[in-house]
């Protein structure tokens, strides 16, 4: 819970200019919002008795309840300092209930990590123990350790607290909204402050990520895939306060790979990305593989593929001129 003494020697100004929801609630609560250079329990003593039974309980006890009702918000609006600074992994089993062989693998906030192995070889199950927190109660049985502890409830009960927010390949909008209209939907479903100037950068981001841009009065239901995966990456990184990010096959999203990498890991998101494409398996820092269910192999990037890397950047470089050449109808100057 929020600490009382913390509470009772801010202003009711300063109070409110920290968690300007909590004026509502004072509202509703009929406390007096006057003298608002005073602490909650001074202008609490100065209320007259009337006043006093209006809000019901005494000095003390409201400032717990405010505590408590700070604590809730925070917790509805991911406000909380998330603090998942190591994602563990303990070994469970594979497919036929053999132990796989490893003890721990652990995964630091900003890291990317790609997940690799043929159809049906497990990915989708890791995914799920991560996004449940499992604790061996998956067919899996492996553990998920945050921090190097069991996670907490909150992270396996709490609805309104997601461990992990997933980009899946195929995205289709229902809605008829514009994409500001819809921006603002999501920014204010989470009481963000500063709302207009968040979705104006989630529309910037998501135009440096597609490769044609849309202006903020585009119908979502218009956008092409590119552009709808640019729009639900940039919002994700920017608006959502789920500590893991996992992309499944980015390689087929039609946008820039590298920069979208850049701002979800920007935002310290741990990003886990499902990939068939060698270039963004060798853009990722570590990479697990997967066959029959068991992470059989957990690589780091080594220097010799950071140096492939380079290469393959320049083919994706020089392929990526040839095509906007070839779509806009010019002659390809790859080779001149």
């Amino acid at each position: 819970m929020k600490s009382k003494n913390n509470l009772q020697e801010l202003s009711l100004a300063e109070l409110i200019d920290k968690y300007p929801y909590i004026e509502s609630f004072l509202v509703e609560q009929k406390f007096p919002l006057v003298r608002k250079d005073l602490t909650i329990l001074e202008i609490y003593h100065q209320l007259s008795e009337g006043e006093k039974e209006d809000i019901v309980i005494e000095g003390e006890e409201f400032l717990s309840r405010v505590s408590a009702y700070i604590e809730n918000m925070q917790d509805f609006l991911g406000e909380k300092e998330t603090g998942v600074e190591l994602l563990s992994l303990l070994a469970g089993n594979d497919k036929d209930g053999n132990q796989e062989q490893y003890e721990r693998i652990d995964i630091k906030t900003g890291e990317i990590v790609a997940l690799l192995g043929p159809t049906g070889s497990g990915k989708s199950r890791l995914l799920a123990d991560i996004e449940w927190a499992a604790q061996g109660d998956s067919p899996t049985g492996r553990t998920i350790l945050i921090n190097g502890e069991k996670a907490a409830k909150e992270w396996r009960m709490n609805g309104s607290k997601k461990l992990v927010a997933q980009l899946s390949q195929n995205m289709n909008f229902v809605m008829d909204l514009s994409v500001e209209e819809f921006l603002c939907l999501h920014a204010e479903s989470r009481l963000l402050e500063n709302e207009h100037e968040l979705v104006k950068k989630v529309i910037q981001k998501a135009n440096d990520l597609a490769g044609e841009t849309f202006s903020a009065t585009s119908q979502i239901t218009s956008l092409s895939g590119g552009q709808s995966r640019a729009l639900m990456i940039a919002d994700t990184a920017i608006l959502s306060s789920s500590p893991i990010i996992l992309i499944d096959e980015i390689e087929n999203a039609g946008i820039d790979r590298e920069k979208a990498l850049d701002l979800l890991v920007g935002e310290e998101k741990i990003v886990l990305m499902a990939t068939h494409d060698p270039t963004l398996a060798l853009m990722a820092d570590k990479r697990i593989v997967i066959n029959n269910g068991a992470i059989v192999d957990f690589i780091e990037r080594n220097n010799r593929e950071k140096d492939i890397l380079r290469d393959l950047k320049a083919v994706n470089d020089k392929l990526a001129k040839l095509r906007k050449e070839l779509r806009y109808g010019k002659r390809p100057s790859l080779f001149d």
